[in-house]
């Protein structure tokens, strides 16, 4: 993988980045921090023809995955992706762990769902050890089965109809999560644009064309933001790049 855009992780154009750099290279500016990291076909499709994200994913879009993971304290996903995506409750790739470890960050990885009903998904129902979250409104239908499932202290209410997602980001920073990685879906990517609370976008650019009518990576929630480039990584033709929004 090699370094096309170094923006001011202090690196050169072109130089060769194994883990170590790429996690300099995704450094984020502050304690406290936001981003998406959404994949795209070169036709703007963001899942492939199975109507998932990870048909769409390769070999250079897993890596950068793996390490933006490795460089949060949290990642927040819509329940409906969690369905569709199958997410298990998260753990750090084994090779990144003493990374993490250098940056402060504790070795457990936990998975917020997303869920206006408070529905828990499959994949994560049982879950009780606090990798597993569920952010919800008060009047989430599912709230009391919800605490039942995953435990009370593993259910954050924010927001009153809809969660209100500057409530949840305030709550996990109550927890001490100040790096917030979001993975979608692009409805709650639309919804995070929307509330104000995206400070920067990851995009993969995968060489691929999908065709088809699939959903873009941004729903329809989302407001206008102008963004500005912080970085460009290439491996064999995949493109991932740092978009940080620009604040008025």
């Amino acid at each position: 993988m090699r370094l096309i855009v170094p923006g001011s992780s202090g690196l050169s154009s072109l130089d060769d980045l194994d883990a170590a750099g790429l996690f300099r290279v995704y450094a984020t500016p502050g304690p406290n921090w936001v981003r998406c990291n959404m994949v795209t076909s070169l036709d703007g499709a963001a899942t492939g023809p199975d109507g998932r994200s990870g048909s769409i994913n390769n070999e250079a879009d897993h890596i950068v995955f793996e390490v933006l993971r490795a460089s949060s304290h949290v990642v927040v996903v819509g329940a409906g992706t969690i369905r569709t995506e199958a997410y298990p409750p998260l753990s750090v790739q084994d090779s990144l762990v003493d990374l993490r470890r250098e940056r402060g960050l504790p070795d457990i990885l936990p998975l917020v769902a997303v869920s206006n009903r408070g529905a828990v998904p499959p994949t994560l129902s049982g879950c009780r050890d606090g990798r597993a979250l569920l952010a919800v409104p008060s009047s989430a239908t599912g709230l009391d089965a919800a605490r039942a499932d995953l435990g009370p202290d593993n259910v954050l209410v924010c927001g009153d109809d809809v969660v209100d997602l500057a409530a949840l980001v305030a709550a996990l920073r109550e927890r001490g999560w100040g790096q917030v990685l979001t993975e979608g879906g692009p409805g709650l990517l639309g919804s995070f644009l929307a509330a104000g609370q995206i400070d920067e976008l990851c995009y993969t650019l995968v060489p691929q064309v999908v065709g088809g009518e699939h959903p873009r990576t941004v729903g329809p929630q989302a407001v206008p933001a102008e963004l500005h480039l912080e970085t460009l990584v290439e491996q064999d033709g995949t493109i991932m790049g740092r978009w940080l929004v620009r604040r008025r």
